[in-house]
């Protein structure tokens, strides 16, 4: 953990790097408990709006692999894979039955395959082979974060009536971003930031982002771009002449809908950590000013994720912005991303049938 001294120094450069002072935690109250998950795919799988608990605790048991496969006890690896072939093959008539009818043949297939990846999986356990067990279980997370993503219904909240105007996207997307030092591909999630992830991929799909540079490069914190060319600092819709404004919008876990233009102090939730955390390298979050919460418009930043620095639910960024998705291919590239760099072509390739452009 990082000593106050880091933590206060972080809050500062965060603060002038996103235009945002951060305000200190109040007396007696604790920071956030740190977010051991820091892979943006297990982040994505965990914040699904489903129930399925046989496929989670399949996908957990997996996830949590980590720790012994770190300590090479693979006695205890080889335990848990069979265990997770023994859940499955007991399970599996209980899995499949919370399938819908029309997606009971896909399901059949997942698992089908999940079964062959587990063989894989065990056997690079039995063979002390940590790069095949990692290719393995990179392969079995996908086959189950598939299948959950078919277990999602329809969408699970309703977005307050006061924000009708305003695009959303009801499910997720995936956009690549081409720039001046290579590609990031990007997960969008409207399941969780629907306002914010909308906002987003409307914006793309106009091609507002393209040529943009990046206007503040922070090592180790932020990358930040989006601001147009002119003296708006945001998108003008061209409908009403106006900036459009994007509320704050967060969503806790428990709860049955996101918060909006509430950070965690306002709300009292010192101990909170977000669906989607900053809590790894490329996290997508939207800019807002120092003076408001509900005036992001089109600048958003990639969180530049540095474990000793800014800790997993320690890094003060949690609760005071909206997070909305995750770099999942080309993290490197945010690594030599500055100031003389931009987005040179930005398109959604993947979820725009998400996207509504208003209530």
């Amino acid at each position: 953990m990082a000593s106050a001294r880091v933590i206060g120094w972080v809050a500062w450069v965060l603060a002038l790097c996103l235009s945002l002072p951060l305000a200190p935690t109040p007396a007696g109250a604790a920071l956030p408990q740190g977010n051991a998950v820091k892979d943006p795919a297990a982040i994505l799988r965990n914040a699904l709006p489903v129930e399925a608990p046989q496929l989670q605790e399949l996908q957990h048991r997996l996830e949590d692999t980590s720790t012994d496969l770190r300590a090479k006890r693979w006695s205890a690896l080889n335990s848990t894979v069979q265990r997770s072939q023994s859940l499955l093959t007991s399970r599996r008539s209980d899995i499949l039955a919370r399938f819908a009818p029309e997606d009971a043949d896909r399901a059949e297939a997942l698992l089908d395959q999940l079964e062959v990846e587990l063989q894989s999986l065990a056997a690079g356990a039995q063979a002390q082979d940590r790069e095949a067990f990692l290719s393995s279980r990179r392969e079995a997370l996908a086959t189950i974060g598939t299948a959950e993503a078919l277990l999602v219904g329809p969408f699970p909240f309703a977005i307050p009536s006061e924000f009708d105007a305003l695009p959303r996207l009801l499910g997720r997307a995936t956009v690549e971003l081409e720039t001046t030092r290579g590609s990031l591909t990007a997960v969008v999630d409207g399941y969780n930031a629907p306002l914010t992830a909308g906002a987003f991929v409307d914006l793309v799909q106009k091609r507002f982002y393209d040529g943009l540079p990046f206007i503040r490069a922070e090592d180790f914190y932020v990358l930040q771009t989006g601001d147009p060319d002119g003296p708006a600092d945001g998108y003008t819709d061209p409908a009403t002449q106006q900036v459009r404004r994007v509320p704050l919008e967060i969503m806790i876990p428990g709860e049955s809908a996101p918060f909006y233009n509430q950070t965690f102090e306002d709300l009292g939730r010192y101990k909170a950590t977000p669906v989607l955390p900053f809590a790894t390298l490329g996290t997508l979050g939207w800019a807002h000013s120092d003076q408001h919460l509900d005036d992001g418009s089109s600048q958003f930043f990639f969180f530049l994720y540095e474990a000793e620095l800014t800790p997993a639910g320690l890094n003060l960024v949690d609760g005071r912005y909206a997070a909305f998705g995750y770099v999942v291919e080309g993290g490197e590239v945010l690594e030599e991303l500055g100031v003389d760099d931009r987005i040179l072509h930005a398109r959604v390739v993947e979820g725009a049938e998400n996207l509504q452009p208003h209530a």
